[in-house]
Order: structure tokens, then C-alpha cells, then sequence
């Protein structure tokens, strides 16, 4: 149990909090020494040998192996270049993973790096063929805030007739705060499982639905597989000067503080999201655009996607729908 202050110690919930945390972490350090010690071995190559490889001592070695010592990223980078390794296979997976997904990186592993997107769009067409028929009616709209995921997809839904899900009210009717205070009291990652629970909830109960998700839903690898495998999914999209504007119309001036800042913040999430996004089955381009010529164009889309047997495009495909001005 680690020492705590007096203030910690006197409210449980806190010294509970703290306990898990540490618990946790020497769950992590014992999985990075059991990956080291299993590559070491597969390699054939003494602690000796690693050490002197490595620069790390073999002394330190035997206590990142036995989970007693916490190597530093920089120690680690040096030893996963010892054993000619990315440093990646000495972290942990995410929620584990089975057998199958080890081998899966393996060969990637060995794969040239000018194959690899061509790869990946195989294998996401062969999900998507996998699970097309579970998408129903479901149209997910994703993108940054600022470009009309909620005013297009409330005017879209009432247009198909099917109800309208904006998944950032649901959490906030689900933790019965606002966004801003549930991540400020608890944590981004646990925003991020309310969001994963209540997607959940709205497919398990909706076949036909039109879904705004948050421009960040992308970030969690997991809920946005599901998304996508779930869901036929359009990418609304709009210059980065539109989304800050649309965002002040909105009610936010906050960016009107530092708007050269801001700008920049905008554009580098857009650059890191944009692949993310791009997975998308279809895309809609709002920029200059009025909302009732991209809900003529978002409806089109739509009625492809979703208006006939739900066998569209895997995500990943270059059978991508784009709608632009």
C-alpha cells in the first residue's frame, strides 16, 4: 500500500483511487519485465549478452524481468534495440489480445512499409463484408465540432423519419452533469466509457437512427471500431476557418482570445484526426456551403448508405462517397 498524506488518508474514496492506480501500474511493470524476459528467450540471448547490448546492467535487467524495476522510456528504447525489436513489443496491448492478433503484427512486422496501407484497406473491406449487415439503418455523422454534425443530422433524421441521438447529450443525461464538468471531475477516460456505453445502448435498441457523435470519439480505438462496424458513418467536414467560426456562432468566444493560437490548435487536431476520419464510408464537404444544400447532398448519401439492404462500402475502401461543393 503506498504512504499517503493525511489529507489522502482521511477520505477513503481518494486513498481507494490512489491504491487501484498504483496497483495498476505494477501490473504494467510486471508485463513489460514478462515481455522483455519472452523476447530475450526467443531470441536465444543471455541477460549478459542483453546487458552489454543494451548499456543497461544485468543486475537492472534481472529486476525489470522479476517486475521490480521501471525502466525509463529511454532504457527501454536501448533494450528493445538490443533485442532488434520495436519498442512497441515490449509495452502491453490494450485489453490484451489473442494469439491470432500477435502473429497478425508479426507479419506486419516484416511487411515493406509502402504495402502496409494497402493492407490495412484489406483487411478493414474484409471486416467491413464481415459485419456489413449489422449497420442497419444507422447513420453515424462524425467530424470536428463546427461542421454541422448536429444541425444537419437533427434535419436529417427528421427527413428519414428516424429519431436523432446526439451521443454527448446522452452522457450528460447519463452522469447528470455537462461534458466540460464530468471530464473536469473525472477524467477524460472516464468520459470516454460513458460515451462506449451509451453507443452501445443505441444500437442495441435503435435499427434505424441518425447519431452525432463527438469530433473526438475517434480517439478511442475501440469505440470507434464499433462506430464503424456498427454504423454506416459520414465524415461532415469543413475548412478549419469555418469550424472556429461556426464554433463562435455557436456561443463559444473563447478562440476570439488567442484566434492565431487557436487556429493552429484546430488545424494540427484536424491534420491528426483526418486519417481517423477519412475511414469514413462517405464524406461531405460544408465548407461555403448553406444547410439546405448539404442536407440535399447529406440525404443522398444517406439514402445510399442506408435506404437499401445495409451492404454498403467497408470502411477503409476506396468505394468512398464524397460530397463536395
Amino acid at each position: 500500500m503506498p504512504r499517503l498524506n493525511p489529507d489522502m488518508q482521511s477520505d477513503p474514496k481518494i486513498a481507494h483511487k490512489i491504491a487501484h492506480k498504483f496497483a495498476q501500474g505494477d501490473a504494467v511493470v510486471a508485463m513489460v519485465g514478462r515481455l522483455v524476459r519472452m523476447s530475450r528467450a526467443k531470441r536465444g540471448m543471455t541477460r549478459r549478452v542483453l546487458a552489454q547490448a543494451s548499456g543497461a546492467s544485468e543486475r537492472y535487467l534481472a529486476q525489470i524481468e522479476g517486475g521490480e524495476g521501471n525502466p525509463s522510456v529511454v532504457i527501454l528504447n536501448a533494450i528493445a534495440h538490443a533485442l532488434d525489436v520495436p519498442i512497441a513489443d515490449l509495452l502491453p496491448r490494450a485489453n490484451g489480445g489473442p494469439a491470432a492478433m500477435t502473429r497478425i503484427l508479426d507479419v506486419l512486422g516484416r511487411v515493406p512499409a509502402s504495402d502496409l496501407p494497402g493492407i490495412a484497406e484489406l483487411i478493414e473491406a474484409r471486416a467491413g463484408e464481415a459485419h456489413a449487415g449489422e449497420r442497419g439503418r444507422r447513420i453515424a455523422l462524425i467530424g470536428l465540432r463546427g461542421a454541422g454534425k448536429s444541425t444537419l443530422g437533427r434535419r436529417l433524421a427528421d427527413e428519414l423519419g428516424f429519431p436523432f441521438v446526439e451521443l454527448d447529450r446522452l452522457v450528460e443525461q447519463d452522469y447528470g452533469a455537462r461534458i466540460s464538468d464530468l471530464i473536469e471531475m473525472a477524467g477524460l477516460a472516464t468520459f470516454r466509457r460513458y460515451e462506449r456505453a451509451c453507443l452501445e445502448r443505441v444500437i442495441d435498441h435503435e435499427e434505424a437512427a441518425v447519431i452525432a457523435a463527438a469530433g473526438g470519439i475517434v480517439s478511442n480505438a475501440q469505440t470507434f471500431a464499433l462506430l464503424l462496424r456498427r454504423c454506416h458513418t459520414v465524415w461532415i467536414k469543413a475548412r478549419p476557418e469555418e469550424h472556429m467560426s461556426r464554433v463562435m456562432q455557436q456561443g463559444d468566444f473563447r478562440p476570439m482570445a488567442r484566434s492565431r493560437e487557436a487556429m493552429a490548435d484546430l488545424a494540427a487536431i484536424l491534420d491528426a484526426r483526418a486519417s481517423d476520419y477519412a475511414r469514413a464510408q462517405a464524406e461531405l464537404d460544408t465548407s461555403g456551403d448553406t444547410v439546405e444544400h448539404s442536407l440535399e447532398k447529406l440525404l443522398r448519401i444517406a439514402k445510399r448508405l442506408a435506404g437499401s439492404p445495409p451492404s454498403g462500402p467497408a470502411p477503409g475502401t476506396n468505394h468512398v462517397t464524397s460530397e463536395t461543393r
